[in-house]
């Protein structure tokens, strides 16, 4: 196994530790880069490959000899010491045949590893600008089929070129039996693989077609399943269903035309052999009917044609199989090729050495240290686009300190200005480990930030408190506990700065009023900048801020702006410019959440 360059010898193990520098200037290169990067293993599949055609050869040769030099001839010594090679051949095939199929299978398995590696190594580069470039449906069926397409492609190295040698071996046999049979059965297996090719070309391109359609459309259903608790909220589900199931309707044809076009190519290439098969014999019996060759050479003639179907077959195999997976080598090309942003200009590590003003230009919000501001829009994508700028995750003028935060080292601005939202990832495990991330805190911490979340009870309510084990994205509590659990993992970082969209969009009045209060007491003297249209966390609030178009339209208290914008008032309270019975701009008694 090929090592990286910082790999000790010796350490041979997949995945890697460092994959390599992948080659995705094209769909081909990429694919030359995984052959060259296992090029030992790929050496030795080719030669084991090789030989095992070549040894398919054997058996109808030393048959032959078995015939004339110990049947015909009535020797038994000659009959028995033929009939013992004949044995020791196909044990030797047998081996071969397994030695072959492990070492391509690891040829395979490399190369699908190596591919996951690269890919993920680079989607984690990419960082906040995937989501907006690629969709996590589309990186799904990348892994779920395309990068499985690329892995089998690779086998074609080692059956492929055995194909040819072994196609070269079997000719200089016939041609010392008959050159007649020769002409016929080099001429005649290419056109076997001849009258295949235009239907595999209509194949790879109705599969082509097939396969991104397909993509889009489980990065839909991806997308859907996402947001399926958006959908429900404005009554929006039945309409994306039913777009799902349109578009999923429309492939039902082109699957019926790939499904016919493969059924001739499979008829085709169970059929043509056998009838090539039986021309041949005709022909090699009328010459060993006239005396033209022996009846030992008959038998290995019908042998060796017998035997040539398995380097044919593996010619065809390899037409097909490198197509498609050029088709699927594009997709992964297409996401190695998405550049991360500069990294030339973001080497600054360090924070500013006292509290200071977070500003963002494009927006003219000014977020005061220290304090806990509110972020008021009617349209999602204007305060999210504002905290992106603001957390550095997209080249801006935005600033912290009158520092450029495009000028910061990405790792280092994580570590001050952490951005976390409602659909943050929960990762499976330890419910404990996955509050306390990378932080390192003890269970005590884990405990005081899961109470200043308001999710203590969460925990009490679980069978195994701390330990209980989450399932992938938490899925094994409700959207609520799971919101909060995410809002104690980001308080439990405890960065100068901290940046939540919507931290209780999914919790009840009152655990959302308990979640408010506590998390202001939680974040007392460091700056917090909250998204929410919530009246009981804008009551928190030190400092609201109106956005209106990307743009600040007021700044005030949360009664401040009820008072003098009547647009605000209907915003916050849906319409009604009635606020609800019972404060919500002053503090609210903290209570205990349900």
């Amino acid at each position: 196994m090929i090592h990286g360059p910082n790999l000790p010898e010796g350490a041979r193990r997949v995945p890697y530790e460092f994959p390599g520098v992948p080659d995705h200037r094209s769909p081909l290169r990429f694919l030359w880069w995984l052959t060259t990067s296992q090029r030992r293993r790929v050496v030795l599949g080719t030669l084991l490959g090789t030989g095992w055609m070549c040894a398919l050869m054997l058996p109808p040769y030393l048959l032959s000899r078995a015939i004339d030099e110990g049947l015909r001839a009535r020797d038994a010594g000659m009959l028995f010491r033929w009939t013992g090679a004949l044995v020791l051949a196909g044990a030797a095939i047998a081996v071969l045949g397994i030695l072959r199929h492990r070492t391509m299978t690891r040829v395979r398995i490399d190369a699908a590893y190596r591919t996951v590696q690269v890919v993920t190594r680079h989607v984690t580069e990419l960082g906040a600008k995937l989501p907006r470039r690629v969709s996590a449906g589309e990186l799904t069926h990348l892994q779920a089929g395309d990068i499985g397409r690329i892995a089998q492609t690779l086998t074609i190295t080692g059956p492929g070129v055995g194909a040819v040698v072994a196609y070269a071996a079997t000719a200089a046999l016939l041609v010392r039996i008959s050159g007649v049979i020769a002409v016929v059965v080099l001429l005649g297996v290419p056109a076997l693989a001849l009258a295949v090719g235009p239907l595999l070309g209509r194949l790879h391109g109705a599969e082509s077609r097939y396969r991104e359609d397909q993509g889009a459309l489980t990065a839909l259903a991806g997308d859907m399943a996402a947001g399926l608790s958006v959908l429900n909220g404005i009554g929006g589900k039945p309409l994306f269903a039913r777009r799902y199931r349109d578009r999923s309707q429309a492939l039902v044809p082109l699957g019926y035309r790939i499904a016919a076009i493969t059924s001739w190519v499979q008829a085709l290439t169970a059929c043509l052999p056998m009838v090539f098969l039986a021309t041949v014999t005709w022909i090699s019996a009328r010459m060993a009917a006239d005396g033209a060759i022996t009846l030992g050479e008959l038998v290995a003639v019908y042998g060796y044609v017998a035997t040539l179907l398995v380097p044919v077959s593996a010619f065809i195999e390899g037409a097909d199989d490198l197509p498609r997976g050029l088709v699927s080598a594009r997709r992964v090309v297409d996401v190695l090729a998405l550049a991360p942003d500069s990294a030339e200009q973001r080497t600054r590590l360090d924070p500013p050495p006292a509290p200071a003003l977070l500003h963002d230009p494009a927006s003219g919000l000014a977020v005061t240290p220290g304090r806990l501001t509110a972020l008021v829009a009617a349209r999602p994508e204007e305060p999210r686009n504002v905290l992106e700028r603001l957390a550095g995750y997209t080249d801006s003028e935005a600033s912290w300190g009158g520092l450029r935060l495009s000028e910061w080292d990405r790792t280092a601005l994580r570590r001050h200005i952490l951005l976390t939202d409602n659909d943050a990832y929960l990762f499976p495990g330890r419910l404990g480990s996955a509050v306390s991330g990378s932080t390192g805190r003890g269970d005590q911490d884990v405990r005081e930030a899961l109470k200043s979340s308001a999710a203590e009870e969460v925990v009490e309510a679980l069978p195994e408190g701390l330990d209980t084990r989450l399932e992938d994205r938490a899925r094994n509590v409700s959207g609520g506990q799971r919101q909060r659990l995410q809002l104690s993992r980001a308080l439990l970082a405890d960065p100068e700065v901290l940046l939540l969209v919507e931290p209780t969009s999914a919790l009840d009045a009152h655990t959302e009023a308990t979640v408010a209060a506590r998390v202001s007491a939680h974040r007392h003297g460091r700056t917090t900048l909250v998204v929410t249209t919530s009246p009981l966390v804008l009551g928190r609030a030190e400092e609201v801020v109106w956005l209106v178009g990307g743009e600040v339209r007021a700044t005030g208290t949360h009664a401040e702006l009820l008072d003098g914008h009547p647009d605000y008032a209907a915003l916050v309270f849906r319409g009604d410019t009635e606020p609800p019975a019972g404060p919500t701009a002053a503090p609210h008694p903290e209570g205990e959440p349900r």
